[in-house]
Parts: C-alpha cells; structure tokens; sequence
C-alpha cells in the first residue's frame, strides 16, 4: 500500500518553473542575465513547436521560427546548429521528464492493473491533454521522411519506455497477474489507444469526441481480464 501511494505522488517536473534558480554569492547581473538567456531559448522552443505543428518540419525555416520567437536569426544559432538539433531539444525538453516519471513508476513494485491505471492517468494528463500530443504528432507524420528524427526518438523516449514496461509486465507475470506474455511481447497495446486518440483528434474529433481516459481504460482491462476471470 505504501508504494502505491508513494506511485501517486510522482509529478511531471515543469521546465517552466523556476527557469534559473537563485545562485549563492552570484552578482545580480549575472542571474539576470542567465534569466534572460533561459527566457529566449525557451521563448525559442515553443516558437519552433508553433512553426513545426503549423508548417511541418520540412517547411519550417530558422527565419520563421525566429521572427515568431521575436528574436534575431542569429540568437537562434547562438542555441541551436541547425533546424534538426533545434527539433531534438524539443523532443528531449518536452518529454524527457516525462519518461523519468515512467521509469520511476515502473520501479515501485505494483500490481499491474494499478500500473495501468496510472499509466493511462499520466498519458491522458501529460501527453493528451498538453502540447506533448503535438510532438507525437510530429514524430508520426514526419519521422518516415526524416529518418534522424525518428531514430532520436526511439532512442531518447521509445526504448526507455518499451524497456521499463517491458520489466514491470514481467514481474507481473511471476506473479501470476498475466495469463500469458503477450502484452510483454507487444507492450505497445498499452498505449495503442492512446496514440489512435492523437490521430482521432487531429482528424475527427469535431465529429465524434474521443473519451480517451475511458477508451484506454477499456484496452486495460481487455488486455488483463482473461488471467482475472481464471
């Protein structure tokens, strides 16, 4: 029970807080000066975010990305290569901490329908319900025309996650909570809906809203009801 709760108390850290902390001794000009530095590379970030979603990666330009950041061309540069390191860190700002959380959840020793649950609770809260569902948009619809992109994902954010579910459902099935390994085999059914969710979304939404929570919910317990009903 105490891991369940201590599970529950795990938060997506936000980039946005605190951007510099305070540095004993340090001249004041200084810390405003890391302030602001940290200002315009963020402001930098959630301009090529807009320019990305709105342009596509292939269409977007350095130049556009800047004059939305309300920057000169060149202060890009000054934090960025190039256009595909600048997509990167987005990738690696956005949703780094977020698979932290995964690996951390992934470490307390749960039952799996409790795993699920908060799985399904954190994509719903922090992928779904933020602008993380528009990076995964991104990887989906440019990651076959840019190869690199798509590699940097599955190297940074995929196989971390795969990984540690992956642990997790074999505990589960030690313990008698899986009927079989197919789910440890193809962990991807997990947030399958989830990432269909994305799609709908984007297309069909207007149309027919999605209950994303209650459709990933439903996938859970289908995948682990046979070994319950044993």
């Amino acid at each position: 029970m105490a891991a369940n709760r201590n599970s529950r108390a795990i938060k997506v850290p936000r980039r946005s807080r605190g951007l510099v902390q305070p540095i004993r001794g340090a001249a004041r000009p200084e810390i405003a000066r890391g302030a602001r530095s940290a200002a315009r590379r963020e402001a930098i970030l959630v301009a090529a975010l807009d320019e990305f979603s709105t342009r596509g990666f292939d269409a977007t330009r350095i130049d556009d990305v800047a004059k939305r950041a309300d920057v000169g061309k060149g202060t890009v540069y000054l934090y960025f290569k190039d256009k595909e390191s600048l997509f990167q860190e987005l990738i690696r700002t956005m949703l780094t901490p977020l698979i932290g959380v995964i690996e951390a959840l992934g470490a307390v020793d749960m039952p799996v329908n409790t795993f699920a649950e908060r799985l399904t609770d954190l994509f719903v809260r922090e992928v779904y319900e933020t602008r993380r569902r528009d990076v995964i948009r991104l990887i989906i619809s440019e990651g076959r025309r840019f190869p690199k992109l798509a590699d940097f994902y599955y190297r940074e954010v995929l196989s971390r996650v795969l990984k540690t579910v992956r642990k997790l459902l074999r505990r589960a099935l030690e313990r008698g909570e899986l009927a079989d390994d197919a789910v440890i085999r193809f962990p991807q059914l997990l947030v399958a809906p989830g990432i269909i969710a994305i799609f709908w979304s984007g297309l069909f939404d207007r149309f027919e809203p999605l209950d994303v929570r209650a459709m990933m919910r439903a996938n859970c317990e289908r995948l682990f009801a046979a070994r319950r009903s044993t």
